[in-house]
């Protein structure tokens, strides 16, 4: 069997990712799909709008046939650690050969050109990214310009989906993955756009317009009930407080101890008010987004650090499934199970981590995280050792 892995969110599930789905079955000769998602926070450091066994579900019947968790170690880190943490457990599975991903420019060989002059550095690439950061420029603009320097197209750079596009080709060639790229042309709304469209709208203006009428357009009926019967605003009331608090618990040795957090930020981020909203606007500007000011304190408050996602990408982690299309189930598990790496599933097979302390510290943080984002949304905690046949 050959798959084709999606590494996704899902925050939540709509009909962009169900067009992706189809096309990576449709152009990447694979039988299968198997999405990797981000458990129950995201990268930009949210607590989920819809908790993961859910989203799973989503997926599944919007087209997927398996869907595994992307550890919280990985999925509330930069873009390179997320894709290299995301690899590492897609290299272990031997059907696993091609990654498909949405993009705005679908040219695989831009893509590759980019993640090699990542990869390679130098000297020329070096001092075009240290001149942009010097002169006051962001680092997506440094880091375009200098791609741009070196020959490869630094537009790339300049959104989301183009940055994680790079690190994926990074991370494979990387990891020495016999694994393929397949980019797909997105279609419709901007990453970052906030304003519903008909059919093709942003997971971001999905959620900042959960009680437009407007979105039964783009999204699933499933989806759409759960997204109703969700309390965000309420759940954002409550992150900024424990957010804000854990803030105020840690040191600034502790905070530099996070992906993004150096350079004197650890300290800003201790004198700021209380809220993490407040820290959050106090901290952002030109040189830090608000995206990661918001994902280090999510990891502040979860315990993520960045040794231990270094130790879980090199000693290995685990797969979890959360989800299986009931016609796949044995081919999918089979599959599964050459992999290098343990299958978590029933409490018993927690134990087969015993003796792998990273990959032990790795369930440990997803496990806090599924407990923390329960509290956020006042929802009850989902039962961890199951997998939702569809």
């Amino acid at each position: 069997m050959k798959i084709c892995a999606i590494i996704c969110e899902y925050n939540p599930f709509h009909n962009g990712h169900k067009y992706l789905i189809e096309r990576a079955k449709a152009f990447s000769g694979c039988e299968k799909v198997l999405c990797i998602m981000s458990g129950n926070f995201t990268q930009r450091g949210e607590a989920t709008v819809l908790p993961k066994f859910v989203r799973a579900e989503h997926a599944v019947r919007g087209g997927a046939d398996c869907v595994i968790q992307l550890p919280v170690l990985f999925s509330v880190a930069p873009a390179e650690v997320f894709a290299r943490g995301a690899v590492s457990i897609l290299k272990s599975i031997p059907a696993v050969k091609c990654i498909a991903f949405g993009c705005e420019d679908d040219n695989a060989e831009k893509i590759i050109r980019a993640a090699d002059v990542l990869l390679e550095g130098g000297e020329n690439f070096t001092k075009a990214l240290k001149s942009g950061l010097t002169g006051g420029e962001s680092y997506k603009r440094s880091l375009a310009a200098a791609l741009d320097s070196c020959g490869a197209d630094g537009k790339l750079a300049l959104s989301p989906n183009g940055t994680l596009a790079i690190e994926y080709a990074r991370a494979i060639k990387a990891a020495g993955a016999d694994i393929e790229i397949l980019p797909v042309k997105r279609v419709g709304a901007g990453h970052h756009d906030e304003e519903l469209k008909d059919g093709f709208s942003s997971a971001s203006a999905i959620r900042a317009n959960l009680n437009s009428d407007r979105l039964s357009g783009n999204v699933s009926p499933c989806v759409l009930q759960a997204l109703k019967d969700t309390d965000a605003q309420h759940a954002d009331e409550i992150y900024d407080c424990i957010a804000g608090y854990a803030v105020t618990r840690a040191d600034a040795n502790t905070l530099a101890k996070i992906y993004g957090c150096s350079e004197g930020l650890e300290h800003k981020l201790k004198t700021a008010p209380p809220r993490a909203a407040d820290i959050i606007a106090a901290a952002t500007g030109k040189r830090y987004t608000s995206a990661r000011i918001r994902r280090i304190l999510t990891a502040n408050m979860l315990g993520l650090y960045s040794e231990a996602a270094e130790a879980a990408i090199r000693g290995g982690t685990y797969i979890k499934p959360l989800a299986v299309r009931s016609d796949a189930k044995d081919e999918i598990f089979a599959e599964l199970a050459k992999a290098a790496l343990p299958v978590v599933i029933k409490k018993m097979s927690v134990k087969q981590l015993d003796g792998r302390p990273a990959a032990k510290e790795c369930y440990e943080r997803d496990r806090t995280a599924d407990r923390v984002r329960a509290i956020i949304y006042g929802e009850p905690e989902e039962y961890e050792y199951t997998v939702k046949l569809i």
